[in-house]
């Protein structure tokens, strides 16, 4: 497809996903846009193929399943579905649908679907780098509030990890407290990233969220004992 082709596609994408999404604050159109933004600059520096990586960063959270669903693995099967649908239904060409499926179905952390090709590398990692950085830090506490977790565990706020993130005083529980969920699972996603590009933009979104914990532990760590 010419990029004069994909302009109307992303215009389209954008007004279905207004129109029918139902999602979360972290899982909304302004997530989307981020993505399909981080999606198309990692696709220019890896030279990954536009018509599938637009549609597919477009469409990958067109079926919402909540974070704490038992169904929640099965979100990412669910959007590529209605996403080939949708766009078989608007003259999409055939030939690229089943890479467009694939790129949506492996972006999702849950559904731990390995990315097969250059397409799908791109749009994963684009989903991740949006749980990192300042917008990473939002959407983990809008989460958290959504689900009715506490923003800190009252005694030990910022949990010691050793260098695996394995905690060394107690129990990570992310599902209690919003700051854990940052050693559960979102110093992880640089690891994890499938792009020299995304590597490189994961790390430098971690130091500032290692800076914001830094001054998180300085506002909310307990007073020490007197001693009196």
């Amino acid at each position: 497809m010419s990029r004069l082709a994909l302009e109307p596609l992303a215009a389209a994408c954008a007004a279905h996903l207004a129109a029918t999404m139902d999602g979360d604050a972290a899982h909304d159109l302004a997530h989307v846009r981020r993505v399909v933004a981080s999606a198309v600059r990692l696709a220019r520096e890896e030279g990954a193929d536009l018509d599938v990586v637009l549609p597919a960063a477009w469409l990958h959270d067109g079926v919402t399943v909540p974070k704490d669903s038992p169904d929640r693995a099965r979100a990412s099967g669910l959007a590529a579905r209605a996403a080939v649908a949708w766009l078989q239904a608007r003259g999409f060409p055939d030939a690229k649908l089943d890479a467009v499926a694939h790129a949506i179905e492996a972006h999702s952390f849950s559904a731990g679907i390995a990315p097969r090709t250059p397409e799908a590398r791109v749009v994963q990692d684009a989903d991740r780098l949006d749980a990192l950085g300042a917008i990473g830090i939002a959407r983990c506490y809008a989460t958290a509030g959504a689900m009715g977790s506490a923003l800190v565990h009252p005694d030990d706020p910022v949990p010691a990890v050793d260098d695996d993130f394995q905690p060394l005083a107690r129990a990570l529980d992310d599902r209690r407290y919003a700051t854990d969920h940052f050693f559960a699972k979102l110093f992880r996603l640089p690891a994890t990233m499938q792009t020299e590009a995304g590597r490189r933009e994961a790390k430098r979104r971690v130091a500032f969220m290692q800076g914001f914990l830094a001054q998180l532990q300085s506002e909310t760590a307990p007073p020490e004992a007197s001693g009196e």
